[in-house]
């Protein structure tokens, strides 16, 4: 590991380079152990990072904004990559929206509105990033990524860039190909249609006071906790079989939206993952359904 940070101060001058950095400031649950080392690169910096680290045989772990994600108590062995600020550009090219993985989906949002380009409004208070949200094939309130995406570049596990279309995606709900191949998003092209800007903030507004209504914003959290069942909604059997409001330790089901489990304070990935199972358990004991996760774990419990 020092051989490979040497080599990584002396290919990167500017890089910043943290050791046992909390995975606490990088993730919306505000839930974490320490990565053993953590970047935020450049674009042009991922190919030859990425290259270093197969060299060294370091194992990558790739974050985006973290608001999909629970990072276990034990932390993340080996390198954090995140893809954030360093890969941010946002360009509007008629109706066309090209955005780095590392931008925020309100900024690619508000970008489109400014541009008058409709087609993102439901995505504006959608709290990640545009790589995890082609990676997950994020969506609400009946919109989705797939719907307004054109094409995508990536990196492949020997650091090749490729370009892939929306029908090699395999875009599906909460599904992609990305991380069953392990690729790394670069860019994402979205086909917008113009539309007045006043209609669309109008919109996005809306939007936004539903949420606020509906969702415990006021709490840190991962957003929907698990998938939505074919034919049920999560949140709706958690409250149905007497789940609001339970707590593990500072892990507890909203009582605002039972499909959230929001940190109430001082919560633990081990409060959070033995509140998923309890409320699994339940959900299936009563109803004969299995919620599967949408929120992702990563590394040591």
């Amino acid at each position: 590991m020092t051989q490979f940070i040497e080599k990584l101060k002396d290919k990167f001058p500017n890089l910043e380079i943290k050791r046992e950095e909390p995975m606490s400031k990088h993730t919306t649950f505000r839930i974490g152990g320490p990565a053993e080392l953590f970047v935020s690169p450049k674009a042009v910096e991922v190919v030859g990072i990425l290259t270093l680290a197969k060299e060294y045989g370091i194992t990558v772990t790739v974050i985006g904004n973290g608001s999909n994600l629970l990072v276990g108590d034990g932390g993340i062995r080996g390198l954090v990559l995140e893809v954030g600020a360093g890969m941010c550009d946002i360009e509007v090219r008629g109706n066309t929206l090209i955005a780095g993985a590392g931008a925020l989906l309100s900024q690619a949002a508000n970008a489109a509105a400014s541009a008058g380009l409709g087609g993102m409004e439901f995505a504006a208070g959608i709290p990640g990033s545009v790589g995890g949200a082609v990676t997950m094939n994020a969506g609400a309130y009946g919109g989705e990524i797939k719907d307004i995406l054109q094409k995508v570049k990536v990196l492949t596990e020997d650091c090749e860039e490729k370009i892939l279309s929306v029908e090699e995606l395999n875009l599906g709900y909460r599904h992609s190909c990305i991380p069953e191949n392990n690729y790394v998003v670069l860019e994402a092209q979205f086909l917008l249609t113009e539309k007045p800007e006043k209609e669309i903030r109008a919109a996005m507004a809306d939007l936004r006071q539903r949420r606020m209504e509906k969702q415990p914003l006021e709490y840190p959290s991962a957003g929907s906790t698990f998938k939505r069942p074919e034919g049920y909604f999560a949140g709706k059997l958690i409250m149905d079989a007497g789940l609001s409001g339970y707590r593990v330790g500072g892990a507890q089901v909203s009582e605002k939206h039972c499909g959230f489990v929001i940190n109430r304070g001082g919560a633990t990935a081990a409060d959070v993952l033995q509140l998923m199972e309890d409320v699994q358990k339940k959900v299936f004991e009563k109803f004969g359904v299995k919620l599967e996760p949408e929120v992702k774990l990563a590394g040591d419990r």
